[in-house]
């Protein structure tokens, strides 16, 4: 199986991709991981990857249009063809076993993680944990 991975923070998959069971997937051909930046994809020439909500308010949200340009790349770069695009969101669907068995017949997954850095009403920033606890 192929992931390829599109992140803001592609310096944090070194560790976990380089160790332990990963790390001896990989080793064996069974696993192959591709980890892409983001910012690569980035708008203008500072790559801007976020912009204010729309109708205002606190915090950032990501820009699609570096989402759309780094799957358009990969697609183009590696082509597959049978793959899934997974948007990991809080707000999605919980991965469970019936869904690891049906996305591991794709050659290749695309993960994207858009997690926004909006504030909720409290003022705290919304993260992916306490969006899970609900």
């Amino acid at each position: 199986m192929r992931f390829d991975v599109v992140t803001l923070f592609p310096g944090m998959f070194q560790g976990p991709l380089d160790d332990g069971i990963l790390a001896r997937a990989r080793a064996a051909g069974r696993l192959g991981v591709r980890v892409h930046d983001l910012r690569r994809f980035g708008v203008g020439p500072h790559r801007q990857v976020d912009d204010a909500p729309f109708g205002g308010g606190p915090g950032m949200v990501l820009k699609p249009e570096p989402f759309f340009d780094a799957v358009e790349w990969i697609r183009r770069t590696y082509p597959e063809t049978r793959e899934r695009v997974v948007l990991l969101s809080p707000q999605g669907a919980p991965l469970d076993h019936d869904r690891a068995v049906a996305l591991s017949g794709y050659g290749r997954l695309i993960l994207l993680r858009a997690w926004s850095t909006r504030r909720s009403r409290s003022g705290t920033p919304s993260s992916p944990a306490a969006s899970f606890r609900r």
